[in-house]
């Protein structure tokens, strides 16, 4: 009886710290880890939600760029990180999706390591081709590919990158024959395709743009499932490729254990967030677009992008290097 009522002293002085630590959240500044170095969208994406939540929050939330090994390394930081709501996570496609199927042994689990609070925003790809390549919609292309297997290329920010896995899910759909050739970046590989070296590629809006309105790429479609905000009169792939979907996507999520009410809170002030107009023309103008959903939504997306991912992986038999 002596530890009966021990073990109730201890359960009922546990709840209520618990309660106590959800109601005065946050009580000092909040890390924001971001697993990829400044300047790409990840980093974008969370330098904008942190100086949002900082404003919601009454807290600085500072960034934290750990970047390396394609976003693992910094992932698992966050993953590692004690579940007190002081540490978050802007999460992307690659670490939280592509990587388990990627990678032989990954040092986190994208699913059971981190609590879900809300999918921030999504960026289609826009498939885009040189000038000089006499395609003008996706049924060109797959007609050029199919008459010519084997010869067209196209270049990717490295091997398991969205521009990457978005070219072999459109190879496994429409059955068609293209070579990919990775690159240290999209940068470099963009470059390639202006150039003419390379013919065809999935190119991130935000770096397609200015190279779209200047002339140097043609847009061909977009790689959402609906026709994008920002190019609203360029078709999606999907509809002439039924069931293609492929975009890059950034969402918030914190350590495994976190807990409910700090996670609530926080989803709270992420869809406040993105539903300012200043917020949405921001991201709008950079070729995201915000989203906001529920954390048990955003979980449920990363499961099936996982298993999407793995199908693409293992069918074209990706290994990373």
């Amino acid at each position: 009886m002596q530890f009966r009522s021990m073990v109730l002293v201890a359960l009922c002085s546990i709840a209520p710290s618990a309660a106590f630590a959800a109601d005065t959240y946050p009580a000092r500044p909040v890390r924001m880890i971001v697993a990829y170095p400044p300047g790409g969208g990840t980093d974008i994406v969370g330098r904008m939600m942190a100086q949002k939540l900082t404003e919601t929050l009454g807290q600085n939330v500072v960034i934290d760029n750990r970047g390396g090994a394609t976003g693992n390394i910094g992932t698992e930081l966050a993953a590692r990180a004690n579940p007190d709501g002081y540490t978050l996570l802007m999460g992307n496609v690659a670490p939280n999706a592509i990587n388990v199927s990627l990678f032989k042994k990954l040092p986190y689990d994208p699913v059971k390591d981190f609590a879900p609070v809300s999918l921030v925003a999504i960026t289609p790809n826009i498939l885009v081709v040189n000038p000089t390549v006499a395609v003008k919609s996706v049924k060109d292309l797959i007609a050029l590919a199919k008459a010519k297997p084997g010869v067209l290329n196209f270049p990717s920010a490295g091997i398991g990158s969205s521009s990457h896995l978005a070219g072999e899910l459109l190879k496994i759909l429409a059955k068609i024959d293209m070579v990919h050739v990775p690159y240290k970046g999209g940068g470099p590989a963009l470059i390639d395709t202006i150039s003419g070296q390379m013919q065809v590629m999935f190119a991130t809006m935000p770096a397609a743009m200015p190279h779209v309105k200047s002339g140097k790429v043609r847009p061909v479609a977009v790689t959402t499932e609906k026709r994008s905000q920002t190019l609203p009169e360029l078709p999606t792939i999907a509809e002439t490729v039924k069931g293609y979907e492929a975009s890059t996507w950034y969402g918030l999520l914190a350590p495994a254990g976190t807990a409910p009410a700090i996670v609530t809170r926080l989803h709270h002030d992420i869809v406040k967030i993105l539903a300012a107009t200043d917020t949405r023309e921001k991201l709008g103008a950079q070729g995201f677009e915000p989203v906001g959903n529920a954390p048990a939504e955003f979980g449920a997306y990363i499961k099936s992008e996982i298993v999407k991912w793995g199908r693409v992986i293992r069918e074209a038999g990706i290994k990373a290097e």
